[in-house]
């Protein structure tokens, strides 16, 4: 038997999104530039022995208890197991630190580790890359999501990356700072929650639409041009000023983003954005597609206390950057002697209702 523990990374965008679409970046150049942050999903399976009553027990915000994979509710742990091919008894139960559907790339997060986990479990050898790559390829093609490529890129690498995606292309450029630099930036850096959580699919239907009739072109454009500023900025900008010169290119793609679609804000985001200018960042963006989720704010990190209490406690969320992205955290194999699984190896000889209980048992 064998247990195994993931932790994969959410993540805050800075520059770029809308340009990480399959359907843009064939033919357009597109890039963006963001960092997975310490908070986390978790995923644990306990690999259980052939003579096991279920094939698969999942808990997450529900429990199932299923005979075959096609039975799964989950999508996305159906599929997953079903590119693997994984039929052997497992349990499985996931948790994290943020709820669902708050623009910090959990869905990514969990496919992401789910694939780490279930390579690690089955003996199978990924780079993160092909990691990333296999969940937005499960993401997009076998569950139909409408969703781009980077929170998959930035939940399997963690860091602070550019990705260049011109040309259909994934290209990784690690961003490094020095320690000092880094801590002014992290400094910087303040999520306040709306108090809204929203569909991803439901929000960016209107924006894909435009996307595809190639009415945005030329915000996205400016959008991937934002990108390669950002990352010049945090690259060569003076220590006094780098900061305040991010915060205030955040605020112009923030202005840019609302005109995408009436769906990505509304007055009481608008109101809680316009607190925060007031409250002394220099600018910020909402997080995710939009429509509710986090606001992240960039503010002068000599002013951060005093920003945050400006704000009711709970809707602050302090971050740090994830440099490791998805990780096995535990794995541990333990072996039963070979005489007491003999007479089970056989799948003729397994217990029936191994092979016939169904989700209602």
């Amino acid at each position: 038997m064998s247990y195994i523990s993931v932790r994969t990374p959410l993540r805050v965008s800075f520059f770029g999104g809308g340009t990480d679409y399959p359907e843009y970046f064939r033919d357009h150049p597109a890039a963006v530039l963001g960092m997975a942050i310490n908070r986390y999903v978790y995923i644990n399976a306990l690999r259980r022995p052939a003579f096991s009553n279920h094939e698969f027990t999942l808990a997450y915000s529900q429990l199932e208890r299923i005979a075959k994979i096609e039975d799964i509710q989950h999508p996305a742990l159906r599929v997953a197991l079903q590119e693997f091919k994984h039929h052997r008894p497992l349990d499985i139960s996931t948790m994290a630190d943020l709820p669902a559907q708050s623009g910090l790339g959990s869905s990514a997060s969990f496919m992401v580790g789910l694939i780490n986990l279930l390579a690690t479990l089955n003996d199978k050898s990924m780079t993160k890359l092909q990691i990333a790559q296999m969940a937005i390829d499960l993401e997009r093609e076998k569950l139909c999501h409408t969703c781009g490529v980077q929170d998959q890129l930035h939940a399997a690498f963690g860091g602070i990356n550019y990705f260049d995606l011109s040309d259909g292309r994934i290209r990784i450029n690690p961003i490094l700072m020095t320690a000092e630099r880094l801590k002014i930036f992290r400094d910087s850096l303040v999520l306040v929650f709306t108090g809204l959580t929203r569909s991803a699919p439901k929000v960016l239907k209107e924006q894909m639409a435009a996307t595809s009739a190639g009415k945005i072109d030329k915000d996205l454009n400016c959008y991937y041009e934002m990108a390669k500023e950002g990352v010049r900025l945090l690259d060569e900008t003076p220590e006094n000023d780098f900061v305040r010169s991010f915060g205030k290119l955040m605020h112009e793609g923030w202005l840019r983003k609302r005109q995408f679609s009436g769906s990505i804000s509304n007055p009481d985001i608008d109101d809680l954005y316009q607190k925060g200018l007031d409250c002394g960042a220099y600018g910020g963006k909402l997080c995710g597609a939009g429509g509710g989720g986090f606001i992240l704010f960039v503010v002068p990190p000599e002013m951060r206390n005093a920003f945050i209490s400006c704000f009711e406690a709970e809707r602050i969320l302090e971050v740090d950057l994830d440099t490791q992205g998805t990780s096995i955290i535990s794995h541990v194999v333990s072996h039963t002697p070979r005489n007491e699984l003999s007479a089970l190896e056989d799948e003729d000889e397994r217990p029936v209702a191994a092979k016939t209980e169904t989700a209602a048992a």
